[in-house]
């Protein structure tokens, strides 16, 4: 090597030696500045606490029965203060229910159906299990059920309450509460009773939807599902698309003020949505819009959740980004 290439040779491995350098310490700034998240860093989701019978027993003041705010086929629940004060809904579940589920894995179940947390949610906080007793807590919130609003109070003064924009709004917070049980949570979470009582409506008019999860309580018992399943419901089971095809009585409830009826509001509804006699489907309580392209929309997707089969009918996904869209469009034109 002469004296020319043995100075080449130094000058390239003293530039390449130098790049490197830089390029370490520009490697560890960026490192600095954007550090991996650990899991300290990342948000928590508990799951919920076990509470002793005797504390359930005293927030309840004895599960009294002026303490009682719900009845439903799985249980009866109760406004109770739990010793940090804080106000829950304690839902018993019926002894019958017990008995047949002893050996399930009750407070397993509960504690994975208690890390959904969203808006249009109720959170499961806690739980309790002792002998002959299965107790959920959930998180109380202050107003009655869809429900009540619609068909329970006869002088009509709670249906007035629910506008066509409450209503829109209201069927926009169902599907996306359903969405996130069916598509976020992981594993997903299939409800398994999609119906108006079991749709709580919060001080803000924004649709709750509770008792998710629970189907395993009561399998055989078909009081309160008749007409907020599907016919394949009896022989294929719980599964999202019976979820959605509840979502649609509940669309079809909410444009006519009707209740499910045990299915009679399906079979009444959907000759008319199809022959296009949509103002003969809308709630009487209420004034009929100058603009019906919202409400005509809404009845097409009623028609689409209850009116395909299984295999036809949309994901929830579909239908709560039309419904959310309506809401929108409804909001602005109301404002």
């Amino acid at each position: 090597m002469n004296l020319v290439e043995h100075i080449t040779y130094d000058t390239i491995m003293a530039t390449l030696s130098i790049s490197l350098i830089i390029l370490a310490i520009i490697l560890f700034f960026l490192c600095k500045k954007k550090p991996v998240e650990s899991e300290e860093t990342l948000p928590v989701k508990h799951s919920a606490r076990a509470y002793p019978l005797t504390e359930i027993d005293a927030a309840t003041n004895g599960f009294n029965h002026r303490r009682i705010i719900g009845k439903g086929r799985l249980g009866t629940v109760y406004a109770g203060v739990l010793e940090s004060e804080e106000l829950v809904a304690v839902k018993r579940i019926h002894p019958v229910l017990v008995l047949s589920n002893a050996g399930f894995g009750f407070s397993s179940v509960i504690k994975w159906l208690s890390l959904a947390h969203h808006p249009n949610v109720v959170p499961i906080i806690g739980f309790s299990e002792a002998p002959g007793e299965r107790i959920i807590v959930m998180e109380f919130v202050r107003m009655a059920n869809l429900e009540f609003y619609l068909h329970e109070n006869h002088e009509g003064f709670s249906s007035s309450l629910l506008d066509w924009s409450k209503r829109f709004k209201i069927a926009a917070g169902v599907a996306k509460g359903l969405q996130y049980l069916h598509e976020v949570v992981a594993p997903n979470i299939v409800h398994g009773c999609v119906k108006s009582s079991n749709i709580l409506i919060d001080v803000n008019f924004c649709a709750r939807v509770s008792d998710y999860g629970l189907n395993f309580l009561g399998l055989v018992d078909k009081r309160g599902l008749v007409g907020y399943v599907d016919d394949e419901y009896w022989k294929g089971g719980v599964c999202k698309e019976s979820d959605v095809y509840g979502l649609g009585v509940i669309l079809l409830e909410l444009l006519s003020g009707r209740g499910c009826e045990g299915g009679l509001l399906v079979k009444w509804a959907l000759p008319l949505i199809k022959d296009m006699r949509f103002s003969e489907v809308l709630d009487p309580r209420l004034v009929i819009p100058s603009d019906m392209k919202a409400i005509v929309r809404l009845a097409k997707v009623a028609l689409a959740c209850v009116g395909n089969s299984r295999k036809c009918r949309p994901c929830v996904i579909h239908v709560a980004t039309i419904l959310n869209d309506l809401e929108m469009e409804v909001c602005f034109l109301s404002n």
